[in-house]
């Protein structure tokens, strides 16, 4: 697995180079390769589909504005990662928004035709959504880069602007507030069967 990464990041910096020597298109293939990723740090800070793809767009031109800055010594999606985090949290600061009541009717009204099993995932993963939803934002962004995304300690605290420690430290503390709010999802649901 780590090759890939190694890979993966060898193949991002050829790319920046051919950025910063004119080749703009190749700019376009950095945003595909990261722009779900992008959008998915954004989306667990700030809970708004809209917001975190305006945030992700805005962090891209940032990075492009910004690429002659960039030290090629570290990894590209790390800097990168930590511009989107860093919008997102001043996003979030300027306005808390939510997800509307409509949306969430209308996402709980599209599970009324799957399979038992298949409703049942998915309901799983919208509690441990919304108690993620209801963590500090970095502490969501920790759980997400260190679980969904995998990363390591080091490589998360590049991005949330942390020793590693302190992130080892944030984690464990993430995780037990994770499993409170858990709890306080799973009996607000069984309060209403």
């Amino acid at each position: 697995m780590r090759q890939i990464t190694v890979n993966q990041s060898a193949a991002d910096l050829l790319l920046v180079n051919q950025v910063l020597n004119g080749e703009d298109s190749s700019f376009e293939e950095l945003v595909i390769r990261h722009k779900d990723y992008a959008y998915s740090i954004a989306m667990k800070i700030l809970g708004n589909p809209m917001d975190a793809e305006e945030v992700a767009h805005d962090a891209f031109v940032k990075a492009y504005r910004s690429l002659k800055n960039f030290n090629q010594k570290a990894k590209f999606t790390t800097w990168l990662y930590r511009i989107v985090f860093n919008s997102a949290i001043s996003r979030k600061r300027k306005s808390d928004t939510r997800i509307n009541d409509l949306e969430e009717a209308q996402a709980i009204a599209s599970h009324d035709t799957l399979p038992d099993e298949q409703f049942e995932n998915i309901q799983r993963e919208e509690y441990v959504k919304e108690a993620i939803a209801m963590l500090q934002p970095v502490d969501a962004t920790i759980i997400t880069l260190f679980y969904l995304k995998q990363m390591n300690l080091e490589e998360i605290g590049e991005i949330v602007s942390l020793n590693s420690n302190a992130v080892k430290v944030k984690l464990h503390r993430a995780r037990k507030r994770l499993a409170v709010e858990l709890g306080r999802v799973l009996n607000k649901e069984a309060v209403f069967l």
